[in-house]
């Protein structure tokens, strides 16, 4: 059984992380993508949803913002009995963490995955590391 990863997300910010992490990590099939669009509700991104999660098992699903519409839809059909796993604040590292765990049949701290990544490059570049040779 393989595992499928629906991004959702306001507007097109979910379509656009797959294609650019499908330009690092190739077509991926099992990747998902809802958005929200302007003119919609959460009825209307609901269903949009429920087509693309029917008939599939161990889902997994990333949101760009805990308390927006995707994540509120989401966690209301888990509520009502849907099983995801779930999480929100959703960038790239943790798209292609999944992916690596997935390609090597191993278990992901996604939360780990995506926060590890996030670095002030200033610091990184200009450290005092230097100082140590003084």
């Amino acid at each position: 059984m393989s595992k499928h990863l629906v991004l959702v997300s306001h507007g097109l910010f979910c379509e656009e992380l797959k294609k650019s992490t499908e330009m690092i990590m190739g077509p991926q099939e099992n990747i998902h993508a809802v958005s929200l669009l302007p003119e919609e509700g959460p009825d209307d991104f609901r269903q949009k949803l429920e087509a693309v999660v029917e008939g599939l098992e161990n889902v997994v699903v990333f949101a760009d913002l805990l308390g927006g519409t995707p994540a509120n839809v989401v966690s209301r059909m888990m509520l009502e009995g849907k099983k995801f796993d779930f999480y929100v604040g959703m960038n790239m590292p943790m798209v292609i963490g999944f992916l690596n765990g997935v390609l090597l049949d191993q278990d992901v701290d996604i939360v780990e995955f995506g926060t590890t990544n996030i670095q002030h490059v200033n610091d990184v570049l200009f450290s005092d590391d230097d100082d140590e040779d003084e």
